[in-house]
């Protein structure tokens, strides 16, 4: 299927769609044009259409292996390589718009938590790592791992915080956005080699079992798991927004009914691509806030 660079300059022909564009013009789902651009480009790779049928079954079959394997040896990990293992990866096989998403996440997964604690003034949490990454590179140290304790003891510390004070979550007086850059992150040097051409869900799949096979059967099924706090994570944005949104725009539920190992590559994918959405929804809410601000200026 053609897949233009720009996809601004498509003509559209009623008697021959091209589907990819028809989602880069939807503008209910909000991503901006050049992360989604960036998005229908990877998707529409030939690693996806050709590879990831082959790679997906092959992977879950890994993936019960491992299970198996772990059954003998629960607490072998070594996260070090695993990491290792991610950044070589991502370097020389994976493509450059997928190395940019997996970077993004980080700082979109923190900038969302930082904006709900802004936005419940007197609580504090202590414990997080707020990620930003530039570089490949800077994977190495557990970051993978990190992102993941990130978000249990996000969730953990912020519930205790909240019954101590005998507060709920409820939205404040004034938004505060000031955790939310709306613009480009500053990512640098991603590799553009020929071999550079795995899209990000192919890459997921591939990863996953490895993911599985160099941690502990307790961090891996953790790290699963963590999944199904999207929901929770959209819940809170929604209380202080007043609105619905966030919830709609998620897959991963319910957190009270784990799904099994097998499908956590493909609800990885949803998860990415949930925070994209949740970040740009604030981050329109911050444009809006900025023009009210403005024209009652004046």
């Amino acid at each position: 299927m053609n897949t233009p660079a720009d996809w601004s300059n498509w003509q559209h022909n009623p008697d021959d769609p091209n589907p990819w564009y028809t989602l880069y013009v939807d503008s209910v789902t909000p991503l901006s044009s050049e992360v989604k651009q960036a998005w229908l480009t990877d998707s529409s790779r030939k690693s996806r259409q050709y590879l990831l049928p082959m790679v997906r079954p092959l992977a879950r079959a890994t993936i019960i292996f491992n299970q198996l394997l772990k059954s003998l040896l629960p607490h072998w990990r070594h996260p070090a390589a695993l990491h290792n293992t991610i950044v070589w990866g991502l370097k020389h096989f994976v493509s450059p718009e997928a190395n940019r998403f997996i970077l993004r996440h980080f700082t979109l997964g923190s900038e969302i938590q930082r904006f709900i604690l802004d936005n419940l003034p007197g609580i504090e949490i202590q414990s997080l790592h707020f990620m930003r990454f530039q570089t490949l590179e800077e994977l190495r140290d557990d970051a993978f791992l990190k992102h993941d304790l990130n978000l249990f003891n996000f969730i953990t510390s912020l519930n205790l915080a909240l019954k101590a004070q005998g507060r709920e979550i409820v939205a404040p007086e004034q938004l505060n956005f000031a955790a939310i850059t709306d613009g480009d992150f500053p990512i640098h040097d991603l590799p553009r080699g020929k071999l550079n051409k795995i899209d990000i869900q192919t890459a997921i799949e591939l990863y996953t079992p490895i993911f599985q096979f160099f941690l502990s059967d307790n961090d891996f099924w953790r790290s699963v798991n963590s999944l199904q706090l999207d929901e929770t994570i959209a819940l809170y944005v929604s209380k202080i927004l007043q609105d619905p949104l966030p919830v709609l725009l998620l897959n991963n539920r319910h957190p009270l009914v784990p799904h099994s190992t097998l499908k956590a590559g493909f609800r990885l994918v949803l998860h990415g691509l949930a925070t994209e959405m949740l970040h740009q929804h604030l981050v329109l809410l911050k444009r809006k806030q900025t023009a009210e601000s403005v024209n009652s200026a004046t």
